[in-house]
C-alpha cells in the first residue's frame, strides 16, 4: 500500500502558551494533513523533556510517560478543570521559536489548579473519576514508579538518582513506603497530569483516525541514566553494584566524526532482558501501540550490536562493538502482535552491516531513505528516487537535517547541484527546491514518503529542528499562527500529487 505523511512535532505546532500542545492546533494540523492526501503524522518522541539536556525529546526520565508540556490548557477549560480566567491568564503570543520556560511555568501552574479543582468538585467529575482511576490501575505498571521518581528527584533538589540517599537509590522498601505516606498527595498529582497527558493523546489519536490519518511514533533505542526506567529496572542496564555506568553508548568514528559521537546511556543487559522474557521492551512497544499506528526505531543497528565505550572514556573512539539480542526480543514482540509483520520502521542511515540488513529483512522491516543524500554520485546512487527499495520510507530530510531550501542554499556541492538539477529536467532554485524534492519522494518507487513540514512550506535554514552538533537551542522551531490555514493551497497541490503518485487511500 502506497502512502504519504509529514514529519512535525506537536511541540512545532503554533499555539498560545509557550509551545503546540494536544487541543485544537493538533486537531487542525490533522485537518490539513487528511485535506492534502496525507494519511500518516510523524512525530518525535512525546516524552518529557530535560533543560538539563537541550530539550531534546530523545533524552526523557521516562519511556513511557508523556511530556506534559503537550497538555492543552484550553481543552481543560473545555472539561472543566480550569477556568477562563485562569487560562487567559497564560496566554502570550505564538512566536516562531518555541519558549520551554514558559511553556512548563505555565503547565505547571495550570496543571495545579485543576488537580485542585478536580480534588474539591468531586460531583462535577463523576464520569473523569472513573476513568482517572481505570487509568491508574492499566497503567501502574509504569505510572508507579514513575510517579515516585519525579516526587523523588524534587525531594532531592534535582539530582541523579544514584545519587539520593542510599535508601531511596536502591529502593528499600520500608524508606519507599515511608516517603509514599508522607508526599502521596504529590505522587497522585503526578499520575494525574500523566492522566490528562494521555486522555487527550487518546483523543487526537481518535480524531485522527476518523480523517483517516494515523499517528506514526518515535522511539529512542535508549533511555537516560538518570530515569525511572532505570532507576526501577537496575538490573535490566549494564551497571555497577553502585548504579554508575558499567559502559556508555554511543557511535564509533565515521566520515562525518573523527571521534565518533559518545551520547552517554547506559547500555543494556541483554542477558537478564532475554531471562524475563524481555518484559520491559515488549511493555513499552506495546503502550506506544495503543495510540500510534506505527512507530519508527532510532538507531535500530544497535539491536544487532552496539557501540560500548568504557565509563571512563572521553571520546567515542575508545569503544568497541558487542553483540544484542535484537533478533529474541523482535521475535517477542511478533508474537504479542499476532501478525506477521510488526509495524515499525527502522532508523538504518550511516554505515549499516549485513547482520542488521539480515534482521531488518527477517521481520521485514522498512528503513529509511534520505533523498538529501541521493545526488552525491551516478545512476546507481542507492538514495535516487528509481533504486528505492519498495519496502521503505523516503524522506526529503529528517529531524537532523537541515531542510532542503537551506540543504541547497548552504549545504549541497555544486555537483549535488547539477545532478539534481539534471534528475528533474527543470530549472532548480532555492525557492522551488523543496517543492522539487518533494515530488521525487511521492513519485517515488518507495511504499513510504514522509515529508518534513519545513519542506512542505519551503522555509529555510533558520527553521530546521535540530542540529545535532549543538548541545543547545534546537527543537524549537514552530508554525506561526495563521501559517496553517495559508497553506490551504499547498495542500490542494499535495493533494493532487498524492492522487497522481498514487498515494491517497
Amino acid at each position: 500500500m502506497r502512502r504519504s505523511g509529514v514529519l512535525m512535532h506537536i511541540s512545532s505546532l503554533p499555539g498560545r502558551f509557550g509551545c503546540g500542545d494536544l487541543g485544537e492546533g493538533a486537531r487542525a494540523f490533522a485537518r490539513f494533513l487528511s485535506g492534502a492526501g496525507f494519511s500518516l503524522w510523524q512525530t518525535l518522541p512525546l516524552s518529557p523533556t530535560d533543560p538539563a539536556l537541550g530539550d531534546s525529546p530523545y533524552s526523557s526520565p521516562s519511556a513511557f510517560a508523556g511530556n506534559y508540556l503537550f497538555v492543552s490548557p484550553e481543552l481543560l477549560r473545555e472539561e472543566g478543570l480550569i477556568s477562563r480566567e485562569e487560562e487567559e491568564r497564560f496566554k502570550t503570543a505564538s512566536e516562531r521559536r518555541a519558549d520551554f520556560g514558559r511553556a512548563s511555568s505555565c503547565r505547571k501552574e495550570l496543571l495545579r489548579a485543576a488537580w485542585e479543582n478536580f480534588r474539591e468538585a468531586r460531583g462535577r467529575f463523576a464520569e473523569m473519576r472513573a476513568d482517572f482511576e481505570r487509568f491508574l490501575s492499566e497503567e501502574d505498571f509504569w505510572l508507579a514508579d514513575y510517579a515516585l521518581f519525579r516526587v523523588l528527584k524534587e525531594e532531592n533538589c534535582g539530582r541523579c538518582w544514584a545519587r539520593w540517599p542510599r535508601g531511596f537509590a536502591f529502593r528499600d522498601e520500608a524508606a519507599l513506603a515511608e516517603f509514599a505516606r508522607r508526599r502521596g498527595g504529590e505522587i497522585l498529582f503526578v499520575k494525574f497530569a500523566q492522566f490528562l497527558f494521555y486522555r487527550q493523546l487518546s483523543a487526537l489519536s481518535d480524531c485522527c483516525a476518523r480523517l483517516g490519518v494515523t499517528l506514526f511514533g518515535d522511539m529512542p533505542i535508549y533511555v537516560a541514566w538518570d530515569s525511572a526506567d532505570v532507576w526501577a529496572n537496575r538490573e535490566l542496564f549494564d551497571l555497577n553494584e553502585d548504579g554508575t555506568l558499567r559502559g556508555k553508548a554511543g557511535v564509533p568514528p565515521d566520515y562525518f566524526s573523527k571521534t565518533g559521537q559518545l551520547w552517554g546511556n547506559p547500555l543494556y543487559n541483554w542477558d537478564a532482558m532475554k531471562r524475563d522474557g524481555f518484559r520491559w521492551w515488549r511493555a513499552r512497544m506495546s503502550h506506544t501501540l495503543k495510540h500510534c499506528g506505527a512507530v519508527r526505531i532510532d538507531h535500530f543497528r544497535g539491536l544487532c550490536a552496539y557501540w560500548e565505550v568504557p565509563a571512563d572514556g572521553e571520546t567515542a573512539a575508545q569503544g568497541s562493538w558487542r553483540p544484542a539480542l535484537g533478533r529474541e526480543m523482535l521475535s517477542a514482540l511478533r508474537a504479542d502482535v499476532g501478525a506477521a509483520e510488526l509495524p515499525l520502521v527502522a532508523e538504518d542511515l550511516g554505515v549499516i552491516t549485513d547482520d542488521v540488513r539480515a534482521l531488518m529483512e527477517d521481520f521485514a522491516l522498512p528503513g529509511m531513505k534520505v533523498l538529501m543524500f541521493a545526488f552525491g554520485g551516478g545512476a546507481d546512487n542507492p538514495y535516487l528516487p528509481h533504486n528505492l527499495p519498495r519496502r521503505s520510507v523516503v524522506y526529503t530530510g529528517t529531524h537532523d537535517n537541515d531542510t532542503v531550501r537551506g540543504w541547497w542554499k548552504e549545504g549541497a556541492s555544486e555537483a549535488e547541484k547539477k545532478n539534481f538539477t539534471a534528475y528533474t529536467g527543470a530549472e532548480i532554485t532555492e525557492e522551488n527546491a523543496a517543492r522539487a524534492m518533494a515530488r521525487m519522494a511521492l513519485s517515488s518507487t518507495a511504499d513510504t514518503a514522509v515529508i518534513p513540514m519545513q519542506d512542505i512550506l519551503g522555509l529555510g535554514s533558520e527553521c530546521r529542528m535540530n542540529t545535532p552538533s549543538l548541545k543547545n537551542g534546537s527543537w524549537r522551531w514552530r508554525l506561526l499562527p495563521g501559517e496553517l490555514d495559508e497553506a490551504a493551497e499547498i495542500g490542494r497541490l499535495y493533494r493532487e500529487m498524492n492522487a497522481i503518485y498514487g498515494r491517497c487511500e
